[in-house]
């Protein structure tokens, strides 16, 4: 492992946080359009252009590049994230001397955002590796994070031949959703896009990320959702935002944890409470979802010699909420893979 000099340290400090700092604190005044054009990453940010489904289409990327001798990290955000929130594990890693790939998907942050298109975590999975190809990575490390972790496992369902080892960060799609809710469609997740409001989202956030704990990093975080609601493109921002919760529902991965054929590692934040469809269980379901707690041993369970790596009294974001103990149990997670 390679260690931290005292430049590397200011470094990460300085880029880590100047996402918490940029933009003004007066969140009423933002206003960003469907591309983020006028939001700043921390890193140069590219562009993968190709056609899918009938459209030109752009795909925003981060890659840093690291030591020859060492593999490169695919990092997959969430729902409600973008490539931007990865910073401090991507310093860190490269640091560790790995490089590090981190697509904006299709719909999602600085990438090409289709209103009229088919989204899927097979297709997400299909765009990825065609952009490794580009860049000639033959093969990674994947670490996706809450919706990313549902990517992350289709991507390593579809193709096992690129993934080196899959690591799991507080993945939603841990349980069959539709077991447990009712259907909805796109309407009315339009329509739950449209009544948006900063408050609404810090409240979201607040109370489900960080056990009703809240502060200026945290808030940073919302900023770049509360411009899009608050810009000009908000009713395409909420038309694709409903489009993507349906693959959240209806193309479920856990029902093929059994099938993984690379070593997966599990970290999860225990305090998470996470449960997409929470608010309209079927009748006559009792079953408490986004039970984290519970959720990261029966995973294990099912993915053949999984490692679990359990974050005690930190929730959805544990990168996020406490580096440093995020950071030990990657490391565990990487000395594991490199010395199998």
């Amino acid at each position: 492992m390679f260690k931290f000099n005292l430049m590397s340290l200011v470094l990460l400090f300085v880029l880590s946080s100047s996402v918490f700092a940029q933009k003004s604190e007066n969140t009423s005044i933002l206003q960003y359009d469907a591309q983020l054009s006028e939001y700043k990453y921390d890193f140069e940010v590219n562009y993968f252009h190709f056609d899918s489904q009938g459209q030109a289409l752009k795909m925003a990327y981060i890659y840093l590049p690291g030591k020859k001798s060492k593999p490169i990290v695919t990092l997959m955000h969430g729902k409600n994230f973008n490539a931007d929130y990865w910073t401090s594990t991507a310093l860190y890693l490269q640091e560790q001397g790995y490089g590090v790939l981190i697509p904006d998907q299709i719909g999602f942050g600085k990438s090409s955002k289709p209103t009229n298109y088919q989204y899927s975590f097979a297709s997400l999975a299909h765009h990825t590796r065609a952009l490794m190809n580009t860049l000639k990575i033959e093969k990674s490390i994947v670490i996706g994070h809450s919706m990313g972790g549902m990517l992350a496992s289709r991507f390593t369902l579809m193709y096992p031949q690129t993934v080196e080892k899959l690591i799991l960060l507080n993945p939603i799609g841990l349980e069959n959703y539709l077991q447990y809710v009712e259907y909805k469609d796109t309407d009315f997740f339009y329509k739950f896009e449209l009544g948006k409001t900063a408050e609404k989202i810090n409240n979201y956030q607040q109370k489900n990320y960080y056990d009703g704990q809240w502060n200026e990093k945290y808030e940073a975080l919302t900023y770049f959702m509360i411009g899009q609601i608050q810009g000009p493109d908000k009713k395409q921002i909420a038309w694709v935002n409903a489009q993507t919760y349906d693959m959240i529902f209806t193309q479920p991965v856990i029902t093929e944890f059994k099938d993984f054929s690379v070593p997966v590692k599990l970290i999860i934040g225990t305090r998470d409470r996470t449960g997409p469809g929470r608010k309209w269980k079927r009748a006559g379901i009792t079953y408490e979802l986004g039970r984290y707690d519970l959720l990261g041993k029966s995973a294990a369970k099912l993915i053949p010699d999984a490692e679990l790596y359990e974050l005690k009294d930190l929730g959805h974001l544990p990168q996020i909420e406490n580096f440093d103990r995020f950071k030990d149990a990657l490391n565990s997670a990487l000395d594991i893979a490199d010395n199998r």
